[in-house]
């Protein structure tokens, strides 16, 4: 929106007025100036002079500018909202609650609550698949047993180095967008459903010399290279994919440094919306985020819960 201001400090000073952040929200929830009541989907609604509500003169309910969009039933005022909204889209490495709680002068639980209903906007879906030239890999998230006490990595450590770990799969089309999402396991029956339905039939794919992957050869121009003797055979390479694991490793490292699996997930799609808007300015993303509020909502119960049993830790 040509509105948006350009920089975190414009952005503060710009959206410290909620009528402003109401006008901008107007704008995103209906595009043609034209506000539907949520509940009877009635146009004749009406604003309130003296609060920012919104009145249908149909059902004679009210709602704010925050109903229906990850704001919802939020105390918080737009005007911390918006801030967050932008320091989460436009953190190189993330931001942490803890962080976002000191600048916006709320406690690390609700700092923590908001940037998951972030993440819930940054959360894209595309029917469009990967074409030209795409790179597959694998990585693997869990604790590093140089890390731990010697009877720890004896108990947790077995065979090989990935087991006990999450794990994700990360494609790549050179030049455009990464995708990438939490996998069972390395197995061909994990792996070949997600390339199928994310890559063009007949593209170039380019993957290490895992075993799983050598039965895609008959649907893809298949390629492998062996990183036990080299990284690079002329265009065959997954150079492209590591350099998005270096950075989602970055971001869990030296931001957010312990997480629960149940919310692995979500720390992806963070990562992977950054990535996908990298050549997008500071503006660009946070508009891209705003336009993804309405219409999601989570609550603290679900991201507090694994498969309803028991509560999760926070960061």
């Amino acid at each position: 929106m040509s509105e948006t201001p350009k920089s975190l400090i414009a952005a503060v000073r710009y959206f410290s007025d909620l009528a402003v952040c109401n006008r901008y929200m107007k704008r995103i929830k209906w595009p043609d100036g034209k506000p539907v009541c949520p509940h009877c989907q009635s146009e004749n609604v009406t604003e309130i002079a003296s609060r920012p509500i919104l009145q249908c003169r149909a059902c004679r309910k009210q709602c704010s500018f925050k109903t229906g969009t990850i704001f919802e039933d939020s105390p918080l005022g737009l005007d911390k909202w918006f801030p967050a909204v932008w320091s989460v889209a436009n953190a190189k490495n993330g931001i942490s609650s803890h962080e976002l709680a000191r600048a916006l002068g709320v406690t690390q639980k609700t700092a923590w609550f908001m940037t998951h209903r972030i993440r819930e906007a940054m959360t894209t879906g595309t029917f469009r698949k990967l074409s030209g030239t795409v790179e597959a890999d694998e990585t693997f998230i869990g604790g590093e047993s140089r890390n731990m006490h010697k009877h720890i990595r004896e108990k947790k450590i077995r065979g090989r180095g990935s087991v006990g770990k999450r794990i994700i799969q990360g494609l790549l089309e050179r030049g455009g967008e990464v995708r990438a999402q939490v996998v069972e396991s390395t197995e061909a029956r994990d792996l070949h459903p997600v390339i199928i339905s994310n890559v063009e039939k007949g593209s170039a794919l380019m993957t290490d010399s895992a075993a799983s992957y050598e039965a895609l050869a008959d649907r893809y121009v298949h390629e492998q290279v062996n990183h036990a003797i080299e990284y690079v055979r002329d265009n065959v390479h997954t150079n492209g994919i590591d350099n998005f694991w270096a950075l989602f490793k970055r971001c869990i490292k030296g931001t957010h440094i312990q997480l629960s699996p149940f919310h692995l997930q979500r720390y992806v799609d963070e990562e992977v919306f950054r990535f996908n808007a990298r050549k997008t300015d500071d503006a660009g993303r946070f508009d891209r985020v705003m336009a993804n509020v309405p219409g999601r909502r989570i609550t603290y119960r679900l991201l507090t819960q694994q498969d309803g049993a028991g509560f999760m830790g926070l960061e």
